[in-house]
């Protein structure tokens, strides 16, 4: 059995708390219930393991956003795998770098597959086996997945296997702007820290329901939509096109009763120039909309407060934190202050100066946190190790301040550390937070 702190324990005690109690819907096809979705996942964990796949494995998926995703992401850390989700749209080539810098022992795809994925693969001697799940009229949703397996296949094996709170649960890699893209493992206890310090602040219950917006293959969405929301038997849909569609997004956030969302700037905007065109004869009653992953202008959040009733709610994250470090909070616990990404959530942050002095309020210096969601270090990569973990605290590249209230504010990026005869160098230019 899964001791605590592991994320699939944690989903295997909403299974049994809230079983009958809808987890996912693919929008115009079915439903699956908390208790459905833990047995599709223990199924296809049985197939991973009758396959051969090994604690400690990578395992790649290239899918939209579909119920098939999320089965098969959490069957492969069900069974001590390493998940590697990976954009769909990469060229042969970027699928060749991320499957070879990963590790990667299998790929998995929809049934449809992705041509450059599979040429990546094949090039690399990787396996491919592909995955579908179909609801035939008054039965329950069926998983097919085309895995060579040994006769003797169980889901005995899979009850048997714990999951341990140290198992790298999750690979992604950071954006690489400036860069070659760090890989970024992130554990079951990483995972399990953030969905619980996401839930925290945003209250999150079983009554909570939500439409996925961004991609899976993304910690925003993955993290902060999906897997938040099974964390608190709450329930999320999936767009039937496996992405966001502006003309189905309040459809179906009506259809299935959705209580909030969170979404990038880019996609905020979208949403309200089709709320100018095209308006809703009636929106859901949201209790709050959330953003993330960019600067969100404060002109933009004063017009969606505005246009659906609902507070928004500015957040910061980055991948080495397993999505969530700061947010403003909901109305009943505070103000939310236009313009910052507020207060820390379930971990410490400091600003610290370059010799790692701890910076008065008001004082700008570099974003630095320590906590349970937090990377124990980048992949094979001992000089980003050395420059990130400085004095203590996983050092972000940021620059902002903590007001007063202990709100955060960004100001820009740090662009280069060097290192110069034992002395450390910051280069800092400003701009808008990434």
């Amino acid at each position: 059995m899964d001791t605590p702190m592991t994320l699939t324990g944690l989903l295997r005690d909403v299974a049994a708390k809230f079983p009958s109690r809808r987890a996912i819907s693919v929008a115009g096809k079915f439903d699956l219930t908390h208790s459905r979705l833990h047995q599709l996942v223990e199924s296809a964990a049985a197939r991973l393991v009758a396959a051969g796949i090994k604690p400690g494995d990578v395992i790649a998926l290239t899918f939209p956003n579909t119920v098939e995703f999320v089965v098969l992401f959490l069957a492969v850390i069900r069974v001590r795998a390493t998940a590697a989700p990976l954009n769909a749209a990469y060229t042969a080539e970027e699928f060749e770098f991320y499957l070879s810098d990963s590790e990667s022992k299998l790929l998995l795809t929809s049934a449809e597959g992705n041509n450059s994925a599979q040429a990546a693969a094949s090039k690399l001697n990787i396996l491919h086996s592909t995955a579908s799940i179909t609801q035939a009229e008054d039965k329950e949703a069926e998983l097919s997945l085309s895995l060579s397996h040994s006769e003797s296949e169980s889901i005995n094996s899979v009850e048997s296997l714990g999951n341990d709170p140290d198992d790298v649960a999750l690979f992604l890699h950071t954006s690489g702007t400036t860069s070659r893209p760090k890989g970024v493992p992130l554990t079951q206890h990483n995972l399990f820290s953030s969905v619980n310090n996401i839930k925290s602040v945003y209250r999150l219950t079983e009554s909570d329901s939500t439409v996925i917006v961004l991609p899976l293959f993304h910690v925003h969405g993955l993290i902060a939509g999906l897997l938040s929301s099974l964390g608190t038997g709450a329930a999320v849909a999936l767009p039937a096109a496996g992405r966001f569609s502006a003309s189905s997004f309040w459809k179906d956030m009506i259809k299935y009763s959705a209580t909030w969302y969170t979404a990038v700037p880019t996609i905020h905007q979208i949403i309200l120039d089709r709320h100018s065109n095209s308006p809703e004869p009636v929106y859901p009653r949201l209790r709050f909309i959330r953003s993330c992953s960019a600067s969100l202008a404060p002109a933009i959040l004063g017009k969606l407060e505005e246009a659906f009733g609902a507070p928004v709610l500015e957040a910061y994250a980055m991948t080495e934190a397993s999505h969530l470090m700061a947010s403003n909070p909901l109305p009943q616990d505070g103000p939310h202050k236009a313009g910052s990404v507020g207060k820390p959530v379930g971990q410490e942050m400091v600003i610290l100066d370059e010799t790692g002095r701890v910076q008065d309020a008001e004082v700008s210096g570099e974003v630095c946190i320590r906590g349970p969601n937090v990377t124990k270090g980048y992949k094979n990569n001992v000089d980003a190790n050395t420059a990130a973990f400085l004095f203590g605290w996983f050092h972000t590249g940021d620059v902002g301040y903590l007001d007063s209230d202990g709100y955060l504010h960004l100001v820009g990026r740090i662009k280069e550390l060097i290192n110069r005869g034992g002395t450390l160098i910051v280069i800092i230019y400003y701009s808008k937070t990434d």
